[in-house]
C-alpha cells in the first residue's frame, strides 16, 4: 500500500510541470501557490482562469486586430473583473501567488500578465509575456509582425512602443527592441520565484526562501548561483550538514570558471561543518 512518502510534493509536481513542452504557466504558477500554502486549490485556480476566459469571450467576438483584442481583454479583465496592481503589492507575498491573485484580483505585474496570457490562450488569442526590466507587460499578436502591448498592472492600459521604451529607461538601461521579445515560460517562472526569494530574504523568512529556492532549482536553465543560495539558506535554517553539502557541490561546479568564488563557497561549507561539533 503506498505510503505518505509516495505522494508527490509541490516541488515534485512543479518540477514535472516545468519540463512539459509547452509549459502551462497557469499550472506552474498554481503549484508555486501550493508550495506556499498546502491548502491552496490548484484545480480551482485553473477553473477560475476558465471562468475569466468565458467572461472575455463575448467581447472578443468582433475583435480581429491585436489592438482590438488587447482592448477587449482590458475591458473584460481590467474593467469588469477588476484585475490591477498597487504600489503596496510589491511588499505582499500574496501578490506573487496565483491562487491569491485570482481571488484578490490584484498582484505584481508578472502575475497579472500570467492571468492575461492564460485567459488569452484559452480563447485562442496569441499572447505572451514581455519581461521589461522591472515591469512585465503583455504582448498580443505576432511579435515579429503586428502586435499590441498592454500593462495588466494598470488595469490593462494599452501601451505604445514609446511607453515600453520609457519603462526600460526608468530602470536605468537603454532601450533595445530585444526588450520586446516574448519571455520564455522558464524565464517568467524564475522571475516570479526571484521576487519571492527577495521578499523572503528582506523579511528573514527562511522557510519561504527555502521552498522558493528549491522550486527555482527545478526550472531548466536555472542560474548556478541558486545552488550556493540553497546552501546558505539551509545553513541559516540550522541544517548545517545539508548546507555544507550544497555549498561544496556549488564550489565543485564553478571551480574551473570562478576559482575565487569556489574557494569562498568551500570556506563557507567548512564553517557550517564546524558548527556540527
Amino acid at each position: 500500500m503506498p505510503g505518505a512518502r509516495d505522494t508527490p510534493t509541490p516541488i515534485d509536481l512543479f518540477g514535472s510541470a516545468v519540463r512539459e513542452d509547452p509549459v502551462d504557466l497557469g499550472l506552474a504558477c498554481g503549484l508555486i501557490g501550493l508550495a506556499a500554502d498546502p491548502a491552496a486549490d490548484v484545480t480551482a485556480s485553473l477553473s477560475a482562469l476558465d471562468a475569466y476566459a468565458a467572461l472575455a469571450r463575448p467581447l472578443l467576438l468582433d475583435a480581429t486586430t491585436p489592438a482590438e483584442q488587447a482592448d477587449a481583454l482590458r475591458v473584460a479583465l481590467g474593467e469588469h473583473a477588476g484585475f490591477a496592481g498597487y504600489a503596496e503589492d510589491y511588499d505582499d507575498l500574496r501578490s506573487s501567488l496565483l491562487p491569491e491573485v485570482l481571488q484578490r484580483r490584484r498582484g505584481l505585474p508578472i502575475l497579472l500578465t500570467v492571468v492575461w496570457v492564460e485567459v488569452a490562450r484559452r480563447l485562442g488569442v496569441a499572447a505572451y509575456p514581455i519581461a521589461l526590466p522591472g515591469h512585465v507587460v503583455v504582448g498580443i499578436g505576432d511579435p515579429t509582425g503586428s502586435y499590441a502591448l498592454a500593462d495588466p498592472f494598470s488595469g490593462g492600459r494599452l501601451l505604445s512602443g514609446h511607453d515600453a521604451a520609457e519603462i526600460v529607461r526608468r530602470s536605468g538601461l537603454p532601450f533595445h527592441h530585444r526588450h520586446l521579445e516574448p519571455a520564455p515560460p522558464t524565464e517568467v517562472l524564475l522571475r516570479v520565484l526571484a521576487n519571492i526569494r527577495r521578499l523572503a530574504a528582506d523579511r528573514e523568512d527562511a522557510p519561504t526562501r527555502l521552498w522558493a529556492v528549491r522550486l527555482s532549482l527545478a526550472v531548466p536553465g536555472h542560474p548556478a548561483a541558486l545552488r550556493r543560495e540553497l546552501g546558505e539558506v539551509l545553513g541559516r535554517s540550522g541544517d548545517y550538514l545539508a548546507g555544507a553539502v550544497e555549498l561544496a557541490a556549488y564550489a565543485a561546479g564553478i571551480e574551473a570558471a570562478e576559482p575565487a568564488a569556489a574557494e569562498a563557497a568551500r570556506r563557507s561549507a567548512q564553517m557550517l561543518r564546524a558548527r556540527l561539533n
